[in-house]
Parts: C-alpha cells; sequence; structure tokens
C-alpha cells in the first residue's frame, strides 16, 4: 500500500492559497505538478461536520451533524455537544486500517474521545484539556508530552488582544508542527492527516486587519500582514513534511471551507419577534441568549440560534412540548416563513443572496436532530446572532466576542501524486477527497460515498 500526507489547513481560502502562491513555494511547488481548484463545502459549511464530511464521504444529512451544537430531540432547552462518538459511518483511517494499513491522525475534528484506531490519533480542539486522555494509543500521550510538553489544542481568539492571540497561535502551531514531524518519523503509516486550526483562528481575528474591503479596515494598521506572513511560517513547516513524507507520497493540501469578510451579524430572534413569530415572556438584557429568555411557547411558532448560519426551530403541536403549530400545518408554516426569510434586505435596503434549506429535503437521508430551517444570510456574509436585547436586527460586529471573518461555501485542494505529475485546475466537491484518496492508495470506494476520485 502507498502513503498519502493529508495537510489540513482549516477555512483556508482558494484566494489566499492561489492567487498568493508564489509567496508559499512549497504549496507552490505541489500546485504546479498537480491538480487543485476550489472545493464546495458542506452543508453547512462549518468545521464539524465539514472534516467527516471529507473524510467519510458522507454528507452531513448522513451523518446526522450540523454543526458543534444540536437540540436535543424536541427539548427547548437542552443540547447535545458533537463529539468523535458521534460519528457512526467509516472514515478512510478505518478503510485503510481493514486493509492493513496504519494511519496517524494529528487534531482532525472532532477527536476527543479518541477513538481507536490502526494507528495511532491526538485529539482536536474540542478536547476539554490536556489533562484528559486525548491519544490513542492511551500511552501515547505520556510519549509526546516527554518530549514535548503538554499539548496545545487551540487559543482563545475571541478576545481583544489581538498581540497575545498571535503569540499563543505560533506557539500552538509551532509545537503542533514539531509533533507531527516527530510522528512522522517515529509511527508506521499510510495514511498521516492532520489539521491545522491556526489558520482558522488568525483569520477570524485578523480580517479585518487585511482584507481592504471588510467595513472596519484601517489603512496601515499594525496587523496588516498577519494573515499571510502566518501563511509563510505554515507553508515552511509544510516544506519540512514533504522531506519527510518521501518521494512516493500522495499528499493532499485541503481545507474544510473558505473564509471572507463579515459584514455583519444579522438578530434572527429580534426579526422573528418583529414579525410575531417569536413572543417573550420578559424583556431581555442586552445580549441575552435566547436559552435564558423567558418565552411565551403559547403564542411563539418559531425561534433560531446563532452561528455562522441560523438554525429555526417551529413550535409544532405534538412534537415540541408546548406547540401551538397544527401538523396538518407544517409545510405551509414552513415555506411562508422561508420565503420571508428569503426577502430579508440588508441595514440600507440592499438585497441580500440569502439561501434557506429544508433538511428533510435537502439530503438523501437527514438524520439526527436536524432544524426545520437552516439560514445563509446573504451568502453567508452576515453570521447570524441568536442573543436578544439589542434593539436592532444588524450588529456592525459578532455577538458573542470579536469575529472579523465568516465562512465561505468553498475552500481548496491541491493534489499531488508523483506517479502521475499533471498541473490542472478542477473544482470539486468535498466529498470527493475521500474517494481520490482511497483509490490513490489502491483501494476500493464502497458505493454508498457520495464523492467520486480525481483520477
Amino acid at each position: 500500500m502507498r502513503k498519502a500526507l493529508i495537510i489540513g489547513l482549516d477555512s483556508a481560502p482558494a484566494e489566499i492559497v492561489f492567487d498568493r502562491r508564489k509567496e508559499f513555494p512549497n504549496l507552490n511547488r505541489l500546485l504546479e505538478n498537480g491538480s487543485y481548484g476550489t472545493m464546495r463545502s458542506s452543508d453547512p459549511p462549518i468545521t464539524i461536520p465539514a472534516w467527516m464530511v471529507m473524510s467519510t464521504g458522507k454528507d452531513a444529512g448522513r451523518l446526522g451533524l450540523y454543526g458543534f451544537r444540536h437540540r436535543t430531540g424536541p427539548a427547548y432547552d437542552k443540547m447535545w455537544i458533537a463529539t468523535a462518538q458521534s460519528i457512526n459511518e467509516p472514515a478512510i483511517w478505518d478503510i485503510i486500517g481493514q486493509a492493513g494499513g496504519q494511519s496517524v491522525l494529528v487534531s482532525v475534528p472532532p477527536s476527543y474521545p479518541p477513538r481507536p484506531l490502526a494507528g495511532n490519533r491526538i485529539g482536536c480542539f474540542i478536547t476539554p484539556g490536556a489533562d484528559k486522555d486525548y491519544t490513542y494509543p492511551k500511552e501515547l500521550k505520556a510519549e509526546i508530552e516527554e518530549k514535548f510538553g503538554p499539548y496545545l489544542f487551540d487559543v482563545p481568539f475571541r478576545i481583544e488582544n489581538r498581540a497575545e492571540i498571535l503569540k499563543e497561535i505560533y506557539r500552538m502551531t509551532e509545537k503542533r508542527f514539531e509533533v507531527i514531524q516527530y510522528l512522522m518519523r517515529a509511527k508506521p503509516w499510510n495514511l498521516f492527516m492532520f489539521v491545522e486550526i491556526g489558520v482558522d483562528r488568525v483569520q477570524h481575528a485578523f480580517w479585518k486587519f487585511f482584507d481592504k474591503t471588510h467595513h472596519l479596515y484601517e489603512a496601515g494598521n499594525e496587523f496588516e500582514a498577519v494573515i499571510v506572513d502566518y501563511y509563510k511560517f505554515v507553508d515552511e513547516k509544510i516544506g519540512a513534511l514533504l522531506k519527510e513524507a518521501g518521494d512516493d507520497t500522495v499528499v493532499l493540501a485541503v481545507s474544510d471551507h473558505g473564509a471572507k469578510r463579515m459584514k455583519g451579524a444579522f438578530c434572527i430572534n429580534e426579526w422573528l419577534i418583529a414579525e410575531g413569530d417569536l413572543v417573550l415572556g420578559a424583556v431581555p438584557a442586552r445580549g441575552a441568549s435566547i436559552e435564558k429568555t423567558p418565552i411565551d411557547w403559547a403564542k411563539t411558532k418559531a425561534w433560531g440560534w446563532g452561528g455562522y448560519y441560523a438554525r429555526v426551530f417551529l413550535n409544532v403541536e405534538g412534537r415540541e412540548p408546548q406547540g401551538i403549530i397544527k401538523p396538518a400545518d407544517y409545510e405551509k408554516e414552513r415555506e411562508a416563513l422561508a420565503e420571508r426569510l428569503r426577502g430579508i434586505r440588508g441595514p440600507n435596503g440592499e438585497k441580500w443572496a440569502t439561501q434557506v434549506i429544508k433538511p428533510n429535503e435537502y439530503y438523501d437521508d437527514a438524520r439526527g436532530d436536524y432544524p426545520d430551517l437552516m439560514v445563509y444570510f446573504d451568502d453567508l456574509y452576515w453570521r447570524s446572532a441568536g442573543t436578544l436585547g439589542w434593539g436592532t436586527m444588524y450588529l456592525a460586529e459578532n455577538d458573542t466576542g470579536p469575529d472579523d471573518a465568516v465562512h465561505a461555501q468553498h475552500g481548496m485542494y491541491i493534489f499531488y501524486d508523483p506517479q502521475a505529475k499533471v498541473s490542472a485546475r478542477k473544482d470539486i466537491d468535498i466529498t470527493d477527497i475521500a474517494p481520490t484518496v482511497l483509490k490513490a492508495l489502491g483501494l476500493p470506494v464502497p458505493a454508498d460515498m457520495k464523492g467520486r476520485s480525481l483520477r
């Protein structure tokens, strides 16, 4: 069996990786000798489920994952958080293991708690802390910490101290690549896959300093070069890994989704209140969460959650504890609400390109606790603010801490096979990665994978 190295750059957009390729010599060398292009992300284009959609070749509906948190059945105030235990479909490393191969996974979300596999695994940013068992096998934790100290999973990035964020991102990334290089040398592998979350964090924290079209951009600011400089740093680290990987190793550099400027946050629940769909039982404090605000359920038809996209839930009789929408009226009420959501305009009356998804119709097989509607405001340029008490529907910034960027529907990929060097641009879907890896390693592709191999 051949070897494959998957370099995961969380949220890296083609607009940076491709348009500035000459500044990243190692990624550029792969690009000039391989296939590359944009890669349509999962729906929703969120880190969880996107990396698992990529790794299983199954869409979010089949996985039953629609983000980090999910409503627990029909409960108004209970939710569950996605973990590694939420994945019930075989990933490429499972298939490789069944064929007798070995895999090493570093920080591929969601990977806590660490599940057994044929090989080695280190947890991702959802890991509660280094005091937990975050590796498989369990003994790998002591091995890593003896050589490198406590592993760094993530950094606080929604804080005002940008210099501190930057310092911690570099510290985290430096340590991660040290661990990766060690594991590449010390452990047997046919698949080595890692995800660098620092790319996502540096973009969320510094996009307004970098993007001249951002509404909060200031010319000549001290952080203007931060994002590109960080990419150069990561590219240098990638160069060292490519030397370790060997001359016959298939290499993919991929992102789970893209990134772009955030125009603002749209207060979904403020809008539902104005529309008469959501009725509160008390006046909320500024920035109050919907979960902690009294709601008059006997008069409420719908409520929403915030995030990079909005999740909207209908209050249905016989499903919710105090539902009021008759089951016979459900589709009519849902479509009427969807049509109103599509018609929302921006703060200056500008038309938005808003997409509204009905999960049970959109996915071939929608499983798990999906919302009644998924809403991408203005092609995701406006994130959803679920909090209340703002006195407006439009916020210039995120409602839960500083955040300069939103997710874009398209990420990017580069596919380099030393046995078939060719430079060609081809745009693909995120579900194409799993069959591409399996075919490159000479393994059969399961018939129920949605994507197709690039070769």
